[in-house]
């Protein structure tokens, strides 16, 4: 990064330099691009990189393409691992977390965020290892971790979000944080109000805050459901959802499927698929969450704004589903 800005096509310099360096280190080649020049095959390599990871695909090393991947290069035992402030991340906290919730011991959602459930639960894994329960995963615990790899099976994180599915909740009483980003406030306002009406208590966001800081806005807010809406970068409608390579959230997974099904029957041939990312804001929430982006283009955009009040019975009608609907066992 060159002092916090984007890094894109054309660029040169050292920062370019270190970008094909990282990228290389984690198996993206740059083609026939010359060292310290971002050109196609830089570009391409992103692209794919970013694909892979769940990001927003557009090319650009922007600051959460670059910390993913900072986070990328860092394999279970490359250091220790504990409770800091801020708080360790990267792709070995992730595999510590899926080891751990493999074993039973709940580690929370496998985000790659060493934080308190982590703490927890490498504290229990430690004290039935018969090893001193210090919460740093060194290089005995990783070793203990390892040999026990084959026990592994199935995630308690992703057992306990499915079960909690199977019991139906009502959506009155329920705490909501509704991000709505510029141009959709009227359908911002119709959400909040049929949210309110069905007796949650919903707090509308339009500040446009960055999205750590409107996740940690969330979290504190203690809301039980996470609703971001925006606009997207394809056309039609998409819901996404909190996914890794080896994790996906069950009721943010949920949530995104209903309301994307009640709005396509609203607005046929404009409503793509559920997508499980990573971006910021799904990632650090500590709540189910999903981002609704119901409109990608000039045209989408006009006819959304004509159509705020619809859209925004039928997202909360799928908000209402995704809670109150029991989710059958198989």
């Amino acid at each position: 990064m060159i002092d916090g800005a984007d890094v894109v096509l054309g660029a040169r310099g050292e920062a370019v330099r270190d970008l094909q360096r990282r990228l290389g280190a984690v198996g993206y080649t740059i083609a026939s691009d010359d060292p310290g020049t971002f050109s196609n095959g830089t570009e391409t390599a992103i692209r794919a990189f970013q694909e892979a990871r769940g990001l927003r695909v557009d090319g650009v090393c922007g600051s959460q393409t670059w910390s993913s991947l900072v986070e990328s290069g860092f394999a279970l035992g490359d250091r220790w691992l504990y409770e800091h402030r801020p708080m360790l991340r990267g792709d070995d906290v992730g595999d510590l977390q899926r080891r751990l919730n493999a074993l039973g011991f709940h580690a929370g959602r496998e985000d790659g965020i060493f934080g308190p459930d982590t703490a927890v639960a490498l504290r229990e894994f430690q004290r039935n290892a018969g090893l001193g329960p210090d919460g740093i995963a060194g290089s005995e615990t990783i070793d203990a971790l390892r040999r026990l790899g084959t026990l592994a099976g199935g995630s308690i994180a992703s057992v306990r979000e499915r079960e909690q599915l199977r019991r139906p909740r009502r959506l009155a009483g329920r705490r909501i944080y509704l991000s709505v980003a510029m141009g959709l406030e009227a359908l911002g306002s119709v959400v909040t109000r049929d949210l309110r009406a069905a007796g949650a208590h919903a707090l509308l966001d339009s500040s446009g805050a960055d999205p750590s800081i409107t996740a940690a806005q969330a979290n504190r807010y203690e809301a039980e459901l996470f609703l971001g809406l925006r606009a997207g970068d394809d056309p039609g409608c998409h819901c996404y959802y909190f996914a890794t390579a080896s994790f996906r959230s069950e009721a943010g997974y949920r949530v995104a499927t209903t309301v994307q099904e009640s709005l396509a029957t609203l607005m046929p041939g404009e409503v793509g698929d559920v997508r499980g990312r990573t971006f910021s804001v799904l990632r650090e929430t500590r709540m189910a969450a999903v981002v609704c982006e119901p409109a990608g283009d000039p045209a989408g955009m006009r006819r959304l704004v004509s159509r705020s009040p619809e859209i925004g019975d039928a997202i909360v009608a799928g908000v209402r589903r995704g809670f109150e609907e029991p989710v059958d066992a198989s």
